[in-house]
């Protein structure tokens, strides 16, 4: 049975089977060919692409490797640009805001361990999160999933677990849990527990589209390009309701996934809004992060210049990666 069969939810006739097999054999050739034609460096990338497409853990298939071929090496999809900064976390230097409103001000910016987020004390949440996530061997088992949320007592908002008690909002992470935990251990994962890291998400959105995403970016994204740069947070409309009069609630949700590969950046940009159903595809939420900037007050990227940061911040892609 071929390696996508055994990923469906249900089985395959044989016919199917059979042709799904033709397929993935067609184009394993197709790529060996090529593959003995391409640099050293390239080769090694893709060696290390095609062995992720044997571990089951990492959900990368042949024809994603065959689509990141043409991706990463053919298709003009990527700005000639990249970020000369620290990108140890944060890619393309923090987020600012493009305006002194009450809205984008006053944004507090706390550093942890793996992640760093950005904190508006006047709304009770996160303004964005940002994280790095690096491929590995082999993804560990993290550690069990902390009982409780805390207080994060360098906010001035000081924010408790309780206020989101029978509001019908998850306690939503920004810096997930699992690709944290996986990459940095049982102290970094405590520290996505921190309540500056979180926000009000219905449910449905929070365990579906979100969800799927947060998966993506901890297991394929990086078995896939190396490493990627992420940044989340909320998007606010002009009056929104709060929980107990403190934790403003968000009437969507962004995600931006920056990748670089040799010398080039392409980024994934999407804003979920609460109301997404659980079986909602993510690829419906596509946007720019020039979007992203307009509804959020933020600007990102900053540190590139400015015709790179304006054509890599216009751009908006086709279909999720």
């Amino acid at each position: 049975m071929s390696r996508l069969s055994r990923r469906l939810p249900f089985p395959l006739p044989r016919a199917a089977a059979k042709w799904i097999l033709g397929l993935n054999l067609a184009v394993g050739a197709v790529l060996g060919g090529w593959f003995l034609f391409q640099p050293a460096a390239r080769q090694e990338e893709v060696r290390r692409l095609v062995g992720n497409a044997f571990e089951r853990d990492k959900r990368v298939t042949v024809l994603d490797v065959a689509w990141d071929v043409w991706q990463l090496y053919y298709a003009d999809t990527a700005s000639g640009r990249i970020a000369t900064g620290d990108k140890t976390i944060v890619y393309g230097g923090v987020p600012r805001a493009l305006t002194t409103t009450e809205g984008a001000a006053a944004i507090r910016v706390l550093t942890n361990q793996a992640y760093v987020v950005g904190y508006h004390d006047a709304l009770g949440n996160p303004a964005w999160a940002a994280y790095r996530v690096r491929d590995m061997a082999r993804i560990p088992t993290p550690a069990a999933r902390p009982e409780k949320f805390e207080v994060d007592r360098r906010t001035a908002a000081r924010i408790t677990p309780d206020v989101y008690a029978g509001s019908g909002y998850d306690r939503g992470h920004l810096a997930p849990n699992y690709a944290i935990a996986t990459r940095h251990g049982k102290a970094a994962q405590r520290e996505t527990f921190l309540m500056s890291n979180v926000s009000p998400q219905l449910h449905a959105m929070n365990a579906g589209v979100w969800r799927e995403l947060e998966q993506r970016i901890a297991t394929s994204y990086p078995a896939r390009y190396g490493e990627v740069w992420v940044l989340a947070g909320p998007v606010f409309g002009a009056q929104p309701r709060r929980l107990r009069g403190s934790v403003a609630v968000p009437e969507a949700f962004f995600l931006i996934v920056i990748d670089e590969n040799e010398g080039k950046l392409r980024t994934l940009a999407l804003i979920v809004p609460q109301e997404a159903p659980a079986e909602g595809s993510p690829e419906r939420y596509l946007t720019s992060i020039a979007e992203i900037q307009r509804r959020t007050g933020l600007d990102f990227l900053a540190e590139l210049e400015d015709d790179a940061e304006r054509a890599i911040e216009a751009q908006r892609a086709t279909r999720l990666w």
